[in-house]
């Protein structure tokens, strides 16, 4: 769809940096998305600018009204991106801060004994935020085995071990090692039916630059979000938490609000840099319809890059042209498998006759990036069950191009012929 309107997708393209090369190595494409999205030429000036303002917040002067004004802005741009009417928004040191924040609060308060659930599929994150916090607070913590075969959880597999113990439940939305998401609206909705006093938190990390961020019809209790995989840089991350979970005893100033979620001063930056990010997806869903709230305009904006990117994603596991996919080349196995239902930007694969190390280094020579993944403590739930000392990782976002996929097929064409050759 980006595609198909004339000069769209050069617009889009222009609003980000370092689009088609380098800064340090030149021209290549870029497909290490999932790793850390291009940013928003916005939010580099944006950073630029409140990095160098001296004034604090909090104090009786213009410049310090200033930042306020931003902070305030920037929390309501957040609570409109998640669609959070409710509960509360805020920030901290990275994604992975702000879901151990969630889940360790919810461990906290909520009622004695029972079990804490999650899966195999998460990251470590939230894996080892649940680990950590079960033990202290002497609960099991069950995990849910995803599917090697599909690279993902399904609802039937939640259903066998959700039980009215669940006092605490972690659901990744998006795999960062799979591509694959998760019906996390459906997950909850059945830990409610069953254990209606669970807290649940959402993993929405690798989703968020892909697609839809509905919060409100989630019905969980918490979600998380790293910036910098949405167009937005490194140094903080967003969290939204429920009423009821705000409620819960937690880290705080004493004597501060007790709807507080953040300690010490933040980086007013931090919020005018999500306000960026925000006003992108306006800007992008007012090219795409006739919206009229800002709100629709983003739910238009992630509805087209949903649509772009399995796009784009079909191309490159069945073709395009008169090229091969992925899922037809010899030696490639695609983690997951090969279909594109539920992909969400990612394909990891390994080259039967080369190391993924060398892949990695070809495809860069081709001038594609890409990135190897390890069985280690990030990529190991996915890739140790599998037998599999590593992979690459190959992720799309909605600036990339059907020609770029082309590119990176004839790329890896020529990996296939080599591995042949030797």
């Amino acid at each position: 769809m980006l595609e198909d309107r004339p000069g769209l997708i050069d617009a889009i393209r222009d609003r980000f940096a370092h689009v088609e090369a380098c800064p340090f190595e030149g021209p290549r494409i870029f497909f290490e998305n999932a790793g850390g999205a291009l940013r928003l030429k916005s939010v580099i000036e944006t950073s630029a600018a409140y990095a160098g303002y001296p004034d604090n917040q909090g104090r009786d002067n213009p410049a310090s009204q200033a930042l306020m004004a931003a902070i305030a802005r920037g929390k309501a741009d957040m609570a409109l991106f998640l669609n959070a009417p409710g509960g509360q928004v805020f920030t901290g040191e990275s994604g992975s801060e702000v879901l151990f924040r969630l889940i360790r609060t919810a461990a906290l308060g909520a009622a004695p004994g029972g079990v804490m659930l999650g899966s195999t599929l998460e990251h470590p994150a939230s894996r080892s935020a649940m680990a950590r916090w079960a033990e202290v607070t002497g609960r099991p913590h069950v995990l849910v085995a995803h599917d090697d075969a599909t690279g993902t959880v399904g609802l039937g597999a939640y259903l066998e071990r959700i039980t009215p113990e669940v006092r605490v439940a972690t659901v990744v939305q998006t795999s960062p090692v799979t591509g694959m998401a998760v019906d996390v609206a459906a997950v909850t909705a059945a830990i409610r039916d069953r254990a209606p006093g669970a807290f649940v938190i959402i993993d929405g990390i690798q989703h968020a630059s892909h697609g839809h961020v509905d919060c409100a019809a989630y019905g969980a209790d918490g979600y998380a979000v790293s910036p910098y995989k949405v167009f937005s840089r490194h140094g903080y991350g967003v969290g939204w938490a429920s009423d009821r979970l705000t409620e819960c005893t937690k880290e705080q100033i004493v004597g501060g609000p007790a709807t507080a979620w953040e300690l010490g001063t933040r980086d007013a930056g931090a919020y005018a840099t999500f306000s960026d990010v925000v006003a992108y997806f306006d800007w992008l869903g007012g090219e795409l319809s006739e919206a009229a709230t800002p709100r629709a305009r983003i739910e238009a904006a992630a509805a087209a890059i949903h649509d772009h990117e399995a796009r784009l994603m079909d191309a490159m596991l069945h073709g395009t042209g008169n090229l091969r996919g992925l899922a037809e080349m010899p030696g490639v196995s695609v983690i997951g498998g090969t279909g594109t239902e539920g992909r969400e930007g990612v394909v990891s694969l390994t080259l039967e006759g080369m190391g993924s190390a060398d892949l990695v280094r070809h495809l860069a020579d081709q001038g594609i990036r890409v990135h190897i993944r390890k069985d280690d403590h990030y990529c190991g739930n996915i890739l140790h069950p599998l037998g599999l000392a590593d992979c690459i990782r190959v992720s799309v976002c909605h600036y990339n191009t059907t020609s770029e996929v082309a590119r990176f097929l004839a790329a890896m064409e020529l990996a296939v012929a080599r591995r042949k050759a030797t």
